[in-house]
């Protein structure tokens, strides 16, 4: 099988060489952003919605990125062919670039950029049909005075602190809560509850703006469920009919348990089901093609 080809600087180089600099600010200080993209049946899954997100990402921690929007999604999906995948998780990193062992990014001489792209198994395995379990977690999501939840920055230690909590008590998924005590989101993804019919989401101030929880609202006004943005407390958890979680690794994953209580009967709920339907065909049908004979 064909070592994995890595994109870094305008070169492709075999998994086993890719390496960056000991200098690099991305890896000295997390001093980067990135973004997670799925490619499905030869289609790259709302590519120019995850790389608009990479440049705001971006934008917000003053780091320019030295090529147009167009030129990314381009080696994005060069990526995918020099590896022959039609099926993959697509990882672009930019870093702030190599400088010296201070924090100043004016030390560094220009941004890095990686793209790195592997065929993909479900997040979750065999649990899309039965439900994750998930605990709410004593770490705190970043403060949106620290550091906003929506700069999708390599600095993960925040969300690697709730899943190492999240292992620790015995769960698939961690939940955060903010410093007002809100329902943030997971480790990882989105959250969504249903109650009575109607499926409620925190607003995206205390948690990152998520692609996939896009697509999931679209759906939900397709269906015409009735829908709304909203704080969200832990009594709102515990007592939902469902629950369910969205993002690009997870895609559309049912919870039936949290801290203890079992969510509606334990099983998927037949709105989340429908959603997790639907999600399923648009990433059938939607995307932007890799290879000319897919319709490109």
């Amino acid at each position: 099988m064909q070592e994995l080809l890595v994109y870094i600087d305008g070169k492709f180089v075999p998994k086993s060489e890719a390496k960056v600099s000991v200098f690099d600010h991305g890896f000295l200080y997390g001093d980067g952003v990135f973004e997670g993209i799925r490619a499905y049946n030869g289609r790259v899954f709302r590519l120019k919605e995850h790389i608009d997100r990479l440049y705001d990402s971006a934008k917000a921690i003053a780091l320019e990125i030295p090529i147009s929007k167009e030129e990314f999604m381009e080696i994005i999906l060069e990526t995918l062919r020099k590896n022959n995948l039609r099926d993959a998780y697509i990882r672009p990193i930019v870093t702030r670039g190599v400088g010296d062992l201070g924090l100043d990014p004016r030390k560094c001489g220009k941004p890095t950029i990686i793209v790195i792209a592997q065929p993909w198994e479900k997040l979750y395995g065999d649990l899309y049909e039965k439900g994750i379990k998930a605990v709410t977690v004593t770490v705190r999501r970043n403060a949106i005075d620290s550091l906003p939840p929506n700069i999708k920055s390599m600095n993960y230690l925040n969300n690697i602190l709730a899943k190492i909590e999240a292992n620790v008590k015995g769960g698939d998924e961690a939940i955060f809560l903010d410093h007002n005590g809100y329902v943030s989101e997971g480790s990882g993804d989105n959250i969504f509850v249903v109650k009575n019919g109607v499926i409620m989401t925190p607003p995206t101030i205390n948690n990152l703006k998520g692609i996939t929880r896009e697509v999931v609202i679209e759906i939900i006004h397709e269906l015409g469920i009735p829908f709304k943005e909203t704080n969200l407390s832990l009594y709102d958890l515990y007592t939902a009919d469902e629950v369910f979680v969205t993002g690009t690794a997870a895609e559309v994953c049912p919870i039936v348990w949290i801290d203890g209580r079992v969510i509606g009967d334990g099983k998927p709920g037949e709105i989340t089901k429908k959603i997790m339907e639907e999600f399923r065909k648009k990433t059938e049908k939607e995307g932007v093609p890799v290879y000319a004979d897919d319709g490109s």
